[in-house]
């Protein structure tokens, strides 16, 4: 049994119910044959990590759907030995770098190296090259942005990249102007209500017809995000949307320093603060005006 999320995701761009321009798009660079390394950006949730899916379907067939986990070791400068997953198949690898830390230049030298100079056994194969998935890679140190530059321009007869991230304005230029770039923009309310609409017919529930209402707390709260109305199915008009703690926490903040400008008030405000950012929950959203 699988999250309906992921039952209903798309596998091939047919089955993409929305911005289907940038699906016809990638289509035909598939079908062109000299396929560039490609930068595909848009906000959370908008489907960017579906339609790299879709994109390597189109590639390599159902071979690319047939994962795997791998543990990659890297070793630092100073002789210590790391570790990075990546989940991947015989014709492509995903990975996310700034899981290393300041080792992401490493892991990505040594692993595009690696991938690069390994021969698939299939001969048989259309594709000359394997597809290297980088996600946020706009969180990537600048010395390792540059490492990338440099590698994929040693590497492009062996492999291709696929970057993904929120927004390329913390791509140095030297990437953006080597990849093709795609934005994903996030689904309307519209959009979302249409999928939801197919996905509750297949599974024989009832969705209520004024959801697309945008004064309905729902629709204000999915913000573009699928996966978040996804997780909530089946829906009711007035069914309560549960915030995470750390949102309450934060609005909480925003209120206290509203109700006293004072330096033991901004104190206050800057521990809790930190007491989110010692939770994993990163600045960008933290300051995000909604």
């Amino acid at each position: 049994m699988s999250l309906w999320c992921d039952k209903y995701q798309p596998k091939t761009f047919n089955e993409l119910h929305y911005q289907l321009e940038q699906a016809a798009l990638l289509q035909a660079v598939v079908a062109d044959g000299d396929f560039p390394h490609f930068l595909i950006y848009g906000p959370s949730g908008s489907g960017k990590k579906t339609r790299i899916k879709c994109l390597l379907h189109d590639l390599y067939g159902d071979g690319a759907q047939s994962l795997r986990i791998e543990n990659h070791v890297y070793e630092t400068p100073s002789r210590r030995k790391g570790e990075i997953t990546t989940i991947g198949s015989n014709y492509h690898v995903q990975v996310n770098p700034s899981d290393a830390g300041i080792y992401d230049r490493i892991v990505i030298q040594e692993l595009i190296k690696t991938i690069a100079q390994t021969k698939e056994i299939n001969i048989n194969e259309q594709r000359s090259f394997k597809v290297i998935v980088i996600i946020e890679v706009d969180k990537l140190a600048r010395d390792a942005q540059r490492a990338l530059r440099r590698t994929m321009e040693k590497y492009i007869s062996s492999c291709r990249i696929i970057l993904c991230c929120n927004s390329t304005s913390r791509v140095i230029p030297a990437i953006r102007s080597r990849c093709l770039a795609i934005r994903i923009a996030a689904p309307t309310i519209d959009e979302i209500n249409g999928v939801l609409q197919k996905v509750t017919n297949f599974e024989g529930i009832q969705l209520p017809i004024d959801l697309a209402n945008p004064n309905i707390s729902f629709s204000k709260r999915a913000n573009g995000k699928l996966n978040f109305a996804f997780l909530r199915l089946p829906l009711t008009t007035d069914q309560q949307i549960l915030e995470p703690d750390w949102e309450v926490y934060l609005r909480d903040t925003a209120r206290m320093v509203g109700e006293e400008q004072t330096p033991q008030r901004i104190l206050q405000a800057r521990e809790r603060l930190y007491e989110l950012v010692a939770h994993c929950i990163p600045a960008e959203i933290i300051f995000k005006v909604p």
